[in-house]
């Protein structure tokens, strides 16, 4: 099978045109660093099938982080170029495509971003750069598919350049040639949204803006998690869910093993979501009504600021904190993703140079990053106490970071390379590609969340009918409480963190915690221990020595924080 590779500099678009010559569901950002790994899928070109490979972004075949590296490797072994271009920065990406041509691999390129040259003052004629470049030049948008059927059919006209080796300044030189014979500029006045794109790189308006980002995001959240809750899932479990197994718990007796497995304990002759712990009803409640609504939400917002360019100007700001702890600027980009689940987060990390810098930057996502589900949680869980303690959730993991990040940096010792990261111009997020991204998220949360809640409710009801709930929580409680101040039943809360965090924070919420319980526990869930797939991913990626030393530096942070919080707070 034939095998073409999707290559261009990051943040062309390269990922959405993937999805649209494939059909593959994929995740896709606007801002580099998301295709971390390669993807594959298959096309159909007339009767045949040919793989395509969406390779990492570069910006040269002369790799300078591991992701080029990659890209070259897996450019080697491709029988057919597509050379996907930002058509709004037509300058800076050629020079990738002056090295491809002197490949001489059969190529067409894909000149890309269409729907934004209007909006950017650019004419570019095609038909004149595709006779000076003498391969075939498709315009395209993947956002509104604008020549996708056209590529395809030109697969067919894929030629090699026939461009012998220039030098650096050749290249350059005769970039400028082409620049002046395709490219057109018309003078315009600054737009809102451009006089936005300058503001938000500002140290001050970029700080200002991005408190008020945070701000609206977290009224967003909890305006939309609640309302599904209150107006939605919790009333369609009561009136329609609730009576019926009510009928299903009359017919097994009210009581007994297979009823107490199912149904769960009843309180006063009645089914209680939160208490009564069956796999029909604790579960499903923790899941559908106390956890999914705020995940929605959440990964809305998150899609929204991925597709809008505002994340990598959140990165722009802070990457004078991000040298502060040892890390290259673009460590930035793992973090951020970090927030939406840890385990991609630490996969991104292979986007920098040293061992060093993937141990630290891998510690810390596990660490103070809590993912997107956990996030929504909080959110849940302590808005409805007012924002300024969601607030001081994040100002002590934040304080933990930098904690945490500058003691690495000094006793690992090494440097930090500048940031140089693509800032892409604000965009108006495709309504398809956001519900498409949503869908995807959530379809993959209910799948992997499903069995941990499911086999912990089971764990937790088994434990209780043979008391042995009660003798752990007998055990560990007195500690648990004496360094955190929290009820012995948080035990388990703790227990089933290893599993999915978010579904613990959930299953504080029955425990009728105080404030200052809620605020603690929230936060011990944070740093300590990260879930069962991040800690794989990290052993996976680092080894087991870093796995150790990280784990040992959570057991200690979190003993030290929490510990701290519980005979400081009031």
């Amino acid at each position: 099978m034939k095998k073409i590779a999707l290559i261009g500099n990051p943040n062309v678009g390269k990922s959405v045109l993937f999805s649209r010559l494939t059909g593959v569901r994929v995740v896709v950002s606007n801002y580099p660093g998301t295709t971390v790994e390669f993807l594959e899928g298959k096309m159909a070109v007339g009767n045949d099938f040919v793989e395509v490979i969406d390779v990492p972004g570069t910006y040269s075949l002369e790799p300078s982080v591991p992701a080029e590296e990659v890209a070259i490797k897996m450019l080697e072994d491709a029988d057919m170029i597509i050379n996907v271009l930002d058509a709004t920065n037509l300058e800076r990406n050629l020079y990738l495509t002056m090295e491809l041509l002197e490949t001489n691999h059969p190529m067409i390129i894909a000149l890309n971003m269409q729907d934004e040259l209007k909006h950017n003052g650019i004419t570019i004629n095609d038909q004149e750069l595709e006779k000076l470049l003498k391969v075939k030049v498709i315009p395209t948008s993947g956002v509104t598919g604008l020549g996708i059927r056209e590529l395809k059919q030109a697969l067919g006209q894929a030629t090699s350049g026939n461009v012998k080796s220039r030098t650096h300044q050749q290249r350059w030189e005769h970039i400028g040639i082409i620049i002046d014979s395709v490219q057109q500029l018309t003078h315009r006045h600054h737009t809102f949204w451009e006089i936005l794109e300058d503001a938000s790189v500002n140290h001050w308006w970029g700080t200002v803006i991005a408190m008020g980002v945070i701000f609206v995001c977290f009224k967003i959240v909890r305006f939309i998690g609640e309302g599904l809750i209150n107006h939605v899932m919790a009333p369609l479990f009561n009136s329609v869910y609730q009576p019926l197994l009510g009928q299903l718990s009359a017919k097994l007796g009210g009581n007994g093993f297979l009823h107490n497995i199912l149904i769960g304990k009843l309180f006063e002759g009645q089914i209680d979501f939160q208490q009564s712990m069956g796999l029909l009803t604790t579960a499903p409640y923790v899941e559908l009504v106390m956890v999914l609504p705020y995940v929605f939400s959440f990964y809305l917002l998150l899609s929204f600021l991925e597709d809008s360019g505002y994340i990598p100007r959140l990165a722009l700001l802070l990457d004078n904190i991000m040298h502060r702890l040892g890390l290259h600027g673009f460590a930035i980009i793992p973090v951020l993703l970090g927030f939406g689940c840890n385990v991609p987060g630490i996969m991104a990390t292979r986007v920098l140079e040293s061992k060093r810098e993937r141990f630290i930057a891998s510690t810390l996502i596990s660490i103070g990053v809590p993912c997107a589900a956990l996030q929504a949680m909080i959110v849940g869980i302590l808005g409805g106490y007012g924002g300024k303690y969601v607030l001081f959730v994040y100002a002590v993991l934040f304080i933990v970071w930098l904690f945490i990040g500058t003691a690495m940096n000094y006793f690992l010792k090494g440097y930090s390379p500048e940031l140089f990261i693509e800032i892409p111009s604000y965009r108006l997020p495709s309504a398809r590609l956001l519900r498409q991204k949503i869908v995807l998220r959530i379809r993959g949360f209910l799948i992997e969340a499903m069995p941990v809640v499911l086999a912990s409710v089971l764990v937790i009801n088994l434990l209780q009918q043979i008391k042995l709930f009660e003798f752990v929580s007998g055990l560990f409680g007195p500690l648990l409480s004496f360094v955190f101040g929290l009820p012995k039943e948080a035990v388990w809360v703790l227990i089933i963190g290893l599993l999915r965090k978010d579904i613990a924070a959930g299953m504080l919420i029955p425990l009728g915690l105080s404030l200052k319980q809620l605020v603690i526990a929230c936060i011990v869930l944070c740093i300590s221990f990260p879930c069962i797939a991040t800690f794989a991913i990290f052993l996976k990626e680092l080894g087991l020595k870093r796995l150790s030393q990280a784990a040992m530096i959570m057991l200690g942070i979190t003993v030290l924080v929490g510990g701290s919080l519980n005979f400081v707070l009031h």
